[in-house]
């Protein structure tokens, strides 16, 4: 099973205890996010006979061949985790990253792409593709970093135009979401790329860094537009830079570049998606109003930004978040059976701020202020908010968001009930 922490997780408890009961020699294995951040909750639970760390589909062969036939050696296995004779885990180096340029193309052919197909902003048919795999970057509050320790591999702009080209000529796939972890790293590969697609006419999107793409020529930037792109998500994080130094963005990124990208994307016509981290320990009042009174300058430079919310929620990655977190009281539950409760499903899927270093009335604020602005500033990623909806949401908000009055937006609450939309913070687009 591959497991990430939160709804996937409570599925695959109850499941794997229940086949291990029903059948005691089934050799179970676990793999994904949630094994390699917490290998130590995993192993010990009597229904996970192997674990495995990172990028680990070559090692899961090996570990099958293994089992099924070859001489059951576990210790030269990269990236396994596992028990010896006297219950006593074993947790072997981390496997590498395969070079996705000597990977074959995946086989749509055997699945049914029709029924994947779904409208967005982007466009009537929708598929998502990952044509790469890692990230360069360390940023300490990313799950990303455990996985694969800042490597990085990807489909060359040649490939990747083929395979796009093959889901428009075969399935009449109009738009791409590009999952990739970072999307924009190299910049000759997506100028090539959006020069071999062009002509296609797809509306795309993808995630990205700021002080990666702020080095974009004007001549890619274009490309990028005319190849279809409408949208990037990227980090903004903070509007401090010594938060985001404490986030380790590399050094590189500063605030002053999230406004500088913002109007640059404004004159190319391509809409910021950028994600903010409220509440960061140790003092998080100050990083809210800081954070918050940012977002504002945003939106003057350039309206069409999309805001992202999220509450800082640590990762067990090193460095001063982690550390300011630990020190204020925080812990991580030890047991498997305590990380299927509630509380801990909505912390890892952020709709909760169940934490030492945030009172109540802080949450509150924050809530407050995201009502606030998405109804000011109503999504362009829900096609169902048209005409007198957002007028009506823009009006709602807009007086509370010119005089700064946050508080008590009963009225909002009200209107967001009868004019739901959607939120990228929990729906995507």
């Amino acid at each position: 099973m591959t497991v990430m922490p939160g709804p996937q997780l409570t599925e695959a408890v109850p499941i794997c205890r229940e086949l291990k009961r029903r059948f005691p020699e089934l050799v179970i294995i676990w793999g994904g996010y949630f094994t390699t951040l917490h290998p130590g909750v995993v192993m010990p639970a009597e229904f996970v006979d192997f674990g495995l760390i990172g990028h680990a589909e070559h090692s899961f062969r090996t570990l099958v061949d293994r089992l099924t036939g070859g001489d059951g050696r576990r210790d030269d296995i990269p990236g396994l985790l596992w028990k010896s004779a006297d219950g006593e885990v074993h947790e072997n180096g981390p496997g590498p990253v395969p070079d996705l340029g000597a990977l074959p193309d995946w086989p749509y052919h055997r699945v049914p792409v029709k029924d994947y197909l779904r409208p967005t902003f982007l466009g009537s048919r929708t598929l998502p593709h990952h044509s790469s795999y890692g990230c360069p970057f360390k940023c300490n509050f990313c799950a990303v970093v455990n996985m694969v320790g800042g490597r990085y591999s990807s489909q060359s702009a040649e490939r990747l135009a083929g395979i796009i080209g093959g889901l428009v000529r075969e399935h009449g796939v109009n738009a791409i979401e590009m999952h990739d972890n970072n999307f924009f790293v190299e910049e000759a590969r997506v100028a090539e790329y959006c020069d071999r697609t062009r002509h296609l006419g797809l509306g795309w999107w993808g995630f990205g860094r700021i002080d990666t793409m702020m080095k974009f020529s004007d001549s890619t930037w274009a490309a990028m537009r005319d190849s279809g792109l409408r949208m990037v998500f990227m980090g903004a994080e903070s509007g401090a830079d010594e938060t985001l130094r404490r986030m380790n963005k590399g050094g590189k990124q500063t605030a002053a570049q999230a406004l500088e990208i913002a109007a640059r994307m404004k004159r190319f016509g391509i809409v910021p998606e950028m994600s903010f981290i409220f509440g960061n320990p140790p003092d998080p009042a100050a990083d809210i109003r800081q954070t918050m009174g940012f977002i504002r300058r945003l939106k003057k430079i350039n309206p069409a930004t999309e805001i992202v919310f999220y509450i800082y929620t640590p990762v067990p990655v090193a460095g001063d978040l982690y550390s300011a977190a630990r020190a204020s009281g925080f812990e991580y539950p030890t047991r498997i059976d305590d990380w299927v409760e509630t509380k801990w499903v909505e912390f890892v899927q952020h709709r909760t701020a169940d934490l030492p270093w945030l009172d109540a009335r802080l949450k509150t604020d924050i809530r407050n202020f995201q009502r606030v602005l998405h109804a000011t500033y109503p999504t362009v990623t829900d096609p169902a908010l048209t005409g007198l909806r957002r007028f009506a949401l823009r009006t709602a908000g807009w007086w509370r968001y010119q005089l700064r009055f946050y508080g008590a937006p009963y009225d909002l609450r009200l209107m967001h009930r009868l004019l739901p939309f959607q939120r990228p913070e929990t729906s995507g687009f």
